[in-house]
């Protein structure tokens, strides 16, 4: 298993977790940043509303997403890109629960992908007073990014990994998981 997998990100537009405002995807092809892909997207009814709190975080607005694609017609579009990846992303179960929840939403299939947790994966390399994701991106080194954009967040995730890797003397994702005690898990739930 090289180093190869997808950082992903997604901002809500309220408290549920089937209300995604934007995704971002950051590709890491053996070990290297090669691509990355980003949307808003307009929130699936009921859920399409805007909370102030959430708007305070991310700065996205009911009008930022006017023009956007659906999530019935993003989440595919994000699939086909994701291309059967091993998904990563900080606070894993936060960002996995908005895919699994949209997507029975939408009434698609919860698709047959992995997960791992940068999280996770921060707290068993990096002794740190706090593992939030600009702590740990910080931390190793990646101070510049616009915190809860989702395509810079899920390009900080991806940094993570790789440092991670490199304090560990991993080569390949395996490793790294192996190093840091952790495991993939299952997106789809039986």
């Amino acid at each position: 298993m090289p180093l190869n997998f997808t950082a992903i990100d997604f901002e809500t537009a309220n408290g549920s977790p089937a209300s995604p405002c934007a995704v971002g995807l950051v590709k890491v092809v053996d070990g290297k940043i090669v691509d990355s892909w980003a949307t808003f997207i307009r929130p699936p009814y009921p859920h399409d509303w805007f909370h102030e709190g959430n708007i305070r975080v991310h700065g996205i607005r009911p009008s930022d997403v006017t023009d956007s694609p659906s999530a019935s017609e993003a989440l595919p579009l994000m699939l086909d890109w994701i291309n059967g990846d091993v998904l990563i992303a900080h606070n894993a179960p936060f960002d996995m629960g908005v895919l699994r929840s949209t997507m029975q939403l939408i009434e698609l299939p919860v698709p047959q992908l992995e997960y791992a947790c940068s999280l996770s994966i921060a707290r068993k390399t990096y002794n740190l007073e706090s593992y939030r994701l600009n702590a740990v991106a910080y931390a190793i080194g990646h101070e510049e990014f616009n915190h809860h954009d989702a395509l810079a967040d899920s390009d900080a995730c991806a940094r993570i990994i790789l440092h991670a890797a490199k304090r560990h003397g991993a080569d390949d994702l395996g490793q790294l998981l192996e190093a840091t005690k952790q495991v993939l898990k299952p997106l789809a739930k039986d």
